[in-house]
């Protein structure tokens, strides 16, 4: 069977658990060798049982702990992947945090921590990997649908995510020539650990049921996109937020 990212090298941020994960087993199942990076010193074990399944599916991989508020850390993960494998493919910037409440309640510390995260590592990241990637290498960001919801309660977490549309477009037209694709990809709620805290049954209930299916969506769900958006295949959709929520909204 033919492996479509034999030789290809992916960073994927946020990858011990939930997307993250999902994404560097499909990408290391079609060849590619994956640095799964992770935050919490706590998570290592979650991150060293990813990369024994990433070597059980034939590829390699190397974790690397980080907390990529910090830009010397986000420098450090890509000299790390240069040491180790010479070379870069794929970033996918899937590292995030939520926080979910009323504006009147948000703090100041609130502010700072869910951008240091959302957009100031994703675009630093982004930046690294620019400076790394081979010629048609791929990098691909998560945002949310909720850019395009009018919905209470979610402002600094989409506020959060809505610079990388505008990083994906200025930086999809400023490396484009090397055949080097930049896109946004905004999932609806997903059945995740990483949805769940910040949600009651009954918003839970209330977002089922924004979808046309009645139903959240699953890692599953999105787990093809990125595979595409990833693939030789995807060589003419770049600057793009590609929204995939089941319905959620269209815009």
């Amino acid at each position: 069977m033919t492996q479509s990212l034999t030789g290809k090298v992916a960073v994927i941020t946020g990858a011990s658990r939930n997307m993250g994960r999902a994404f560097s087993e499909a990408l290391a199942a079609e060849g590619a060798s994956i640095v799964i990076h992770y935050r919490n010193p706590e998570m290592r074990t979650e991150a060293e049982d990813l990369a024994s399944k990433v070597q059980k599916l034939g590829s390699d991989a190397q974790i690397a702990q980080g907390d990529l508020t910090n830009i010397s850390e986000i420098e450090k993960l890509f000299e790390i992947t240069m040491k180790r494998f010479g070379r870069l493919d794929i970033l996918i910037n899937n590292a995030g945090m939520i926080i979910k409440k009323p504006v009147l309640e948000i703090t100041e510390e609130d502010y700072d921590r869910i951008f240091a995260i959302n957009s100031k590592a994703a675009f630093f990241c982004m930046r690294e990997a620019a400076k790394h990637m081979a010629d048609n290498g791929r990098i691909l960001n998560l945002g949310t649908t909720l850019l395009g919801a009018t919905t209470g309660y979610y402002s600094i977490y989409a506020g959060s995510k809505a610079p990388l549309e505008d990083f994906t477009r200025a930086l999809a037209k400023e490396i484009g020539h090397r055949g080097i694709t930049v896109n946004t990809i905004a999932p609806g709620p997903i059945n995740t650990s990483f949805f769940h805290p910040a949600e009651t049954p009954e918003s839970t209930e209330w977002l089922k049921h924004q979808s046309v299916s009645g139903q959240l969506g699953e890692i599953s769900d999105i787990v093809p996109m990125v595979k595409f958006l990833v693939s030789s295949e995807a060589r003419w959709v770049t600057a793009q937020t590609i929204f995939v929520n089941g319905g959620f909204l269209a815009r």
